[in-house]
């Protein structure tokens, strides 16, 4: 009989590991293993639990254990072998502190280390004067890399590069980033191969050519699959209470008795929102009903790290009961203790929920339990469709695109901050990542030339001269000074300016408890207070950039709202919550509230089809509304609402305004307006010159600008030792956009801020599609009064926005008990 220890893919220490744990290794591992020795590229997809942070590590470990042997790391020469990037810091010093587990336990001496934006300078240039075998960064440290003097020498020795949550990357402009960089580093260490990582993926093939170098030429490349087994099937409840359940708003104040009563019966919990600002009302409302004191913590990105640190060494410990997050905590991290997922309200898409419940027994042959927590009516048939989406294994997200020109344009300037670049290499090397593959030659010499000089229109001003190109042909930084500056501004992340928290008893010292968007600071006097951290809290000045506060035991404090959540994630469900709409024979499923709700809109109006657009009119207080139902989420009906009432407008029937939620749309205005031609109202035309003309003047539009102008290096943020204000920020991006429109038109940054515009704040795409869908399917139901479908979007009167010529005058007498008694009257 042959030797089996022979036949094993494991070297005999990494087998008898396995053996000592009582494991086996899994297929997928196996076959991670053999991509490596063959040289390939490979995305791992499996399951949570399945080993798959330990199927991307594998083949680093045996080639390190081959290469080094016994010598301990101090003999021998330094050498970064291995680069782990993930999208979050949390997971990198998660994976580090779980890798060190095989490490140590088969006497591997290997240095393993971390590099974030918390890592210490000293730490930093230790790291880059003697690299550790294997270290764990962030898509921004690594474009920090490329931007600094002899990157090459410190890559030219890596062999594998793993990429962690890859799905959650790729898609955003940090995708496009980090694509750039591994083009970089593909030049200085060409046979390092790469990993990439996922339980969630819906565009293999995409992901797949997006993890491997692409060639000059020729049919496009792919890395190989590799996909684990399927896990046990997860266990998703959704929440029927006894008390009444909204028609509208996110608070879901009605369901947290229940929601409680579910963290007392776990080990331990995680309660995910999707913002912020519900974060901190939703942990407050907690801690009002937590009669029995349980260890109940916050977790979000405007938190202090040393607190959101404190709170994940308190849940590895398991010294926690509850968990309060945002999406800080939806990836990787293995938290052990977790046995239950609270989602409140709608995940707004199946991947997303997938993820998060992946947060629950982080094993493959446990089911993961969650519970969604709807927290209002239409929310219910979105969790609907959510879970019957778990159960389908059908996966959602946002698609693949083209590289952004405004990242292509940062990382151009980190090159020549680095160590020069020849411009036609840099081209070539550039069109070896996915996302810029088709970039041609034209597009890429106007990028240069905006990086270098600004463009045409900015080009005399010194201050936007950053490249010069030396006498050898390389391309570098005009000072050290510019260079600076730059690696002081560098990613794609754009907030909102922000100001530290800073509290303390008696308006002095005290200690940071996170940053607060300084928007919102704008509008509080002295005395005010707020929530935040979990604490209410006493506005008491500005000071030195750090806004100072003292605890207050006030009961009606506001709650801070951020601009990264004042724009919803668009729900990615939109197909299957309108064929449930429209399928009664589906509805057994559904809380009788919810049902009853949706009975009466067949008697009252009808029901949208899947297929079409329900478009209903009614007179209500002197006023006309128009309310419609794409369910294509806020953003692009927010879009759909501006470009309507411009339509409006021109013809004569006096628009005043317009509101959007999820699922549907308000518009109101002074004039019938049932007798509208709506086939000609919602024509595709209206994304044509309506569309060019709003978005010349939105202030949405000139947001955007904003966004791109700050990624592309165009207007730097922070400064050594300082950092601009909002409005500083504001009012230079604004005037260069008037400039541009003017005397340039098709500059590459007005590009970019196009591009951002169809996929980004205002879904334009994604509208575009929906009205190519509703083509010849509008059905116009004219009512005496409100539908009971209508409500919700008619109750965000006064919550959200409104525009129109009539802002000023809003409805007087937006009241839900006067909606809501007026919807539910029958004849």
């Amino acid at each position: 009989m042959p030797d089996t220890q022979s036949l094993s893919p494991l070297p005999a220490r990494f087998a008898d590991w396995f053996a000592s744990r009582g494991w086996s290794v899994r297929p997928h591992q196996v076959e991670m293993i053999e991509a490596a020795r063959a040289g390939e590229d490979a995305l791992l997809i499996a399951p949570t639990g399945g080993g798959k942070t330990l199927g991307g590590f594998l083949p680093s470990l045996i080639e390190l254990s081959d290469r080094v042997g016994d010598r301990p790391s101090r003999d021998r020469p330094h050498a970064l072998h291995t680069l782990y990037i993930s999208p979050l810091k949390a997971l990198s010093v998660d994976v580090a502190r779980n890798l060190m587990a095989p490490v140590s336990e088969m006497g591997l001496d290997l240095r393993i280390e971390t590099r974030t934006g918390d890592t210490s300078p000293s730490k930093r240039q230790r790291q880059r004067a003697h690299p550790p075998d294997i270290l764990l960064t962030t898509p921004e440290q690594l474009a920090l890399f490329c931007a600094t003097a002899n990157a090459e020498a410190f890559f030219r020795d890596l062999r594998r590069i793993v990429i962690d949550e890859i799905h959650a990357i790729a898609p955003q402009k940090r995708g496009d980033l980090l694509a750039l960089g591994l083009a970089a580093i593909a030049r200085w260490a060409p046979d390092a191969r790469r990993a990439g990582l996922s339980a969630t993926v819906a565009d293999e093939g995409g992901l797949a050519r997006w993890l491997t170098a692409q060639p000059a030429d020729g049919e496009p490349h792919f890395a190989r699959i590799v996909r684990g087994a399927a896990g046990a099937r997860p266990q998703v409840d959704i929440l029927d209470p006894e008390t009444r359940i909204p028609w509208a708003g996110h608070s879901g104040r009605h369901a947290l008795a229940d929601v409680y009563a579910r963290i007392k019966a776990s080990k331990m919990a995680l309660v995910f929102v999707n913002t912020r600002s519900q974060a901190e009302l939703t942990f407050q409302e907690l801690w009002n009903i937590n009669d029995e004191n349980l260890p109940i913590a916050l977790h979000h990105g405007s938190l202090a790290p040393e607190q959101r640190r404190k709170v994940e060494a308190a849940m590895a410990a398991g010294k926690l009961k509850a968990v309060v997050c945002t999406s800080t905590l939806d990836l990787g991290i293995d938290w052990g203790d977790v046995d239950l997922v609270v989602q409140m309200g709608a995940p707004k898409g199946s991947s997303r929920l997938i993820q998060r419940l992946g947060r629950s027994n982080h094993q493959l042959d446990n089911p993961s339990r969650a519970l969604l927590a709807p927290t209002n009516r239409f929310e219910h048939l979105e969790c609907q469709a959510a879970r019957d989406a778990v159960a389908d294994n059908a996966l959602d997200g946002e698609p693949l695109k083209a590289g952004a020109l405004d990242v292509l344009a940062q990382h151009i300037m980190g090159r020549g901050c680095g160590e020069g670049f020849e411009a036609d290499a840099l081209f070539t090397e550039i069109r070896s990542a996915a996302p810029y593959a088709a970039l041609d030659r034209a597009t890429f010499d106007k990028v240069l030339d905006f990086t270098a000089t600004g463009g045409y229109a900015l080009q005399t001003y010194d201050r936007f001269r950053r490249l010069i190109k030396r006498r050898d042909g390389l391309w570098v930084a005009r000072t050290p000074q510019i260079a600076q500056r730059h690696r002081l501004n560098v990613g794609t992340i754009v907030e909102s300016p922000m100001l530290d928290v800073v509290v303390s008893s008696r308006g002095r010292g005290g200690h940071r408890l996170g940053q607060i968007e300084e928007w919102f600071v704008d509008q509080l006097v002295p005395g005010d207070t707020f929530l935040f951290a979990g604490q209410v809290l006493r506005f008491e000045g500005i000071e030195e950039m750090a806004v100072r506060v003292t605890r207050s035991s006030d009961t009606e404090p506001r709650i801070p709202t951020y601009n990264g959540g004042k724009f919803p994630l668009s729900t990615y469900l939109a197909a299957r919550v309108r064929d449930l709409v429209q399928s009664p024979d589906s509805w057994h499923q559904l809380p009788g509230q919810v049902r009853d709700w949706l009975e009466l809109q067949q008697k009252r109006s009808r029901l949208p089809r899947s297929d079409g657009l329900l478009v209903e009119t009614f007179p209500r207080s002197a006023r006309f509304y128009l309310v419609c139902y794409p369910f294509e989420g806020r953003l692009a009906h927010q879009t759909l609402g501006m470009l309507l009432t411009r339509r409006l407008e021109r013809m004569r029937m006096r628009p005043m305004g317009f509101v959007a939620n999820e699922y549907a749309l308000s518009v109101w205005g002074l004039r019938d307006l049932s007798g509208v031609d709506f086939d000609a109202l919602f024509d595709e035309d209206m994304m044509g010159d309506d569309l060019d003309a709003w978005l010349a003047e939105s202030q949405l539009m000139m947001r955007t600008f904003r966004n791109c102008a700050v990624i592309a290096g165009l207007i730097e943020r922070r400064f050594p030792g300082q950092e601009k204000t909002g409005r500083q920020v504001t009012m230079s991006t604004d005037l260069i956009y008037n400039v541009l429109r003017e005397h340039e038109p098709d500059h590459v940054l007005l590009k970019a801020a196009w591009a951002d515009a169809g996929s980004g704040l205002l879904d334009i795409h994604r509208l575009g599609d929906a009205l190519a869908r509703i083509r010849g399917q509008i059905e116009h139901i004219d009512l005496d009064r409100i539908s009971p479908l209508a409500v919700p979007v008619m109750l965000e009167i006064g919550k959200e926005p409104v525009y129109g010529e009539g802002h000023e005058s809003i409805l007087e007498d937006v009241s839900s008990e006067d909606l809501i008694a007026e919807a539910m009257r029958l004849d």
